[in-house]
């Protein structure tokens, strides 16, 4: 094996764990996208960053100004419809937005991976993992002031 080919293994290793610490808090709340969908959007927006960076180096009939940036915009737009996928609406109430959005985060993280930012990775990870578990105390005390501060109106 190269050392390229070792790197884009390790990057896609890399992209997995971090679906996984996502995906396992998402599985852990009973959501619909969890631990395989987050690892299945981390894992493959790594994969699609990497062929958009290796891919077409010395690619027979491009220009050496290929434009890479091109396949990102492609994975960010794909990523939005498929949380909107992850919206549904019941009633007055929309559900779904947190696990929408820890799609695009994962899709984010990914990218990330395959470019080799590792450690804007391991803090976006680490935000993530904050908002969607660490923050639950705060949610659930403000939710308690709006019902005290509507019954005092």
């Amino acid at each position: 094996m190269t050392h390229v080919q070792i790197e884009i293994l390790i990057r896609l290793a890399v992209a997995a764990v971090a679906g996984t610490v996502v995906g396992a808090e998402r599985e852990m709340r009973d959501q619909a996208a969890g631990l395989r969908t987050h690892i299945l959007v981390s894992v493959g927006s790594c994969l699609f960053t990497l062929v958009s960076v290796y891919g077409f180096v010395g690619f027979e009939g491009t220009k050496s100004g290929i434009d890479s940036s091109r396949v990102a915009a492609q994975i960010v737009t794909g990523i939005g419809f498929l949380g909107a996928g992850a919206i549904i609406r019941q009633g007055l109430n929309i559900r779904g937005l947190t696990t929408a959005a820890s799609l695009w985060i994962m899709a984010a993280v990914g990218m990330a991976v395959g470019v080799g930012m590792y450690w804007a990775t391991g803090f976006a990870v680490l935000f993530t993992i904050i908002s969607l578990w660490g923050l639950r105390p705060l949610r659930r005390w403000l939710h308690r002031q709006k019902r005290v501060d509507e019954d005092l109106e």
